[in-house]
Parts: C-alpha cells; structure tokens; sequence
C-alpha cells in the first residue's frame, strides 16, 4: 500500500506543479486517483513539507510551496 500511496503523491505533486493550485475534488476529477488516494498523498506532501493548504470559502485550494 505504501508503494502506491507514494505513487499518488508523485501523481499529485506533479499535477500541482502543472496546474499550480487545485481543490481536493478537482485533483480527484482530473487524476483518477480515488479520493482516499489523494487525502493519503496530501498527508504525505505535507509531512514532506511541499503543500500549502488556504482555505476559501469552505473549499481547501493545495498549492506546493
């Protein structure tokens, strides 16, 4: 399972890196990785310290730092 969490997270950190900022939801939509996939691999960028989380309105927006 770690293998695959760590894969996501390269997934994710790649699309941020191309898209600059996204909410959970549209990294989902847009990736193909599954929800509990994603929240894993958002754990893991920011114990990493690579994310930004800002919140608008009730929406969380990622961003890599």
């Amino acid at each position: 399972m770690l293998n695959s969490i760590g894969d996501a997270a390269g997934i994710v950190w790649k699309y941020l890196d191309q898209n600059k900022s996204a909410s959970v939801t549209k990294i989902t939509n847009e990736t193909g990785i599954n929800k509990n996939d994603v929240q894993r691999s958002i754990g893991w960028l920011l114990k990493e310290d690579k994310l930004v989380i800002e919140v608008v309105g009730r929406t969380e927006i990622l961003s890599l730092k």
